[in-house]
């Protein structure tokens, strides 16, 4: 049975140009009907599932006025309750950050919470069409520290037309903020995003590969330094504060998962929901299943995607366990690929474990189709 839980609230007060996830924008007026909606699909669990993380995502669940949002924790602690061992994490823009906002979640059991601030620069900021200034993510992140032992800060790196001074900067006031829990990631240009379509047009440009790889290294060295482990392709906590929601992803384990565009591993098999919320509310509305995509999982693709998500953490895969449980044809193929990369120093052994190398981090999306 899953022991993790996520939840997609697609709502934002406005989309960013990089995003492609599922949310509406400044659509108030769906607050109450999407919850309903999510009431009924929670309530096919038919009893209350007890979990050891939840994970309340989007875009940003902190949006919701207060009403609306203990509403939503409140099915949430019934239907998914947690122990005091826990981890609830909530993901929340700096504007929505207050004291009140923190006092309310913390009552309700969220006690991690994740702060989408991407920079702490003016001009940065506004390439990337966020909606708050540095000041603003400051206090955002003060007020956090106050009510929350765990706090995560987002940062994008390689956003158009910054450079290497610009990032440095970046993870310095990060350092400098006190969170305890760091994701990294190098801007995407996603279909479906805005971005994607104005660098198409040559109305912004992508930073040269060199460049963002020199910012990514960067980023590792910086933060290792300073007592972060980078434990994770994109991810660093000081110790203690790694997401253990996460590490269920990446671990193989199964989840549940509720809301549009939601994907859940729950036995040998993955569904998702519609990705359109408005479609997701009609469906549940019409007594239909919300799910629009449906694959049971081989024993093969198990031990395949088992070994890929393994991958991205730091510490690797026990390969030598792992392989106990594949039929031999996979074994072989995998354990050939595996060489493969041993040879050209993309990954290294040790002992039984098989882990990414500082190079193979640099290029690992490129390598995962040939396990997949």
């Amino acid at each position: 049975m899953p022991q993790a839980a996520y939840v997609h609230v697609p709502f934002c007060r406005q989309r960013c140009g990089y995003c492609n996830f599922s949310l509406l924008a400044n659509r108030g007026d769906l607050y109450t009907r999407f919850l309903n909606a999510l009431e009924v699909e929670l309530s096919a669990l038919q009893m209350p599932r007890s979990v050891h993380t939840l994970f309340l995502g989007g875009g940003t669940p902190s949006l919701l006025p207060e009403i609306e949002r203990d509403r939503l924790l409140s099915l949430l602690v019934y239907w998914l309750p947690m122990d005091e061992t826990g981890e609830w994490s909530m993901e929340a823009n700096p504007l929505d950050i207050t004291e009140a906002f923190c006092q309310s979640v913390r009552d309700l059991g969220v006690n991690r919470i994740s702060i989408g601030g991407q920079s702490f620069q003016s001009a940065k900021l506004r390439i990337l069409e966020r909606d708050h200034s540095p000041s603003q993510l400051r206090i955002a992140i003060e007020v956090a520290l106050k009510h929350f032992s765990s706090v995560s800060l987002d940062l994008i790196f390689a956003a158009p037309g910054e450079n290497l001074s610009e990032w440095e900067l970046d993870l310095k006031l990060a350092l400098q903020s006190g969170v305890q829990h760091l994701s990294t990631y190098g801007l995407t240009f996603e279909k479906g995003a805005r971005f994607w379509g104005m660098r198409e047009r040559s109305e912004i440009e992508a930073i040269p590969e060199d460049t963002e790889l020199s910012m990514y290294q960067t980023a590792i060295e910086t933060l290792t330094k300073h007592g972060f482990e980078h434990y994770e392709i994109s991810n660093f906590a000081k110790p203690g504060h790694a997401c253990r929601h996460n590490q269920h992803y990446w671990q193989g384990q199964s989840w549940w998962a509720f809301g549009p565009s939601a994907a859940r591993y729950v036995g040998d098999t993955r569904s998702v929901n519609h990705r359109g919320t408005i479609e997701y509310m009609r469906r549940i509305e019409q007594l239909r299943s919300p799910v629009d995509e449906l694959e049971v999982l081989s024993s093969e693709q198990k031990i395949r995607e088992r070994f890929v998500f393994g991958m991205r953490q730091l510490s690797g895969v026990d390969w030598a366990m792992l392989r106990k449980e594949a039929d031999p044809a996979t074994a072989r193929s995998i354990q050939s690929a595996i060489e493969q990369h041993l040879r050209a120093g993309w990954m290294a052994s040790h002992g039984d474990h098989i882990r990414l190398t500082r190079e193979g981090l640099f290029i690992s999306d490129s390598l995962w189709s040939e396990y997949l």
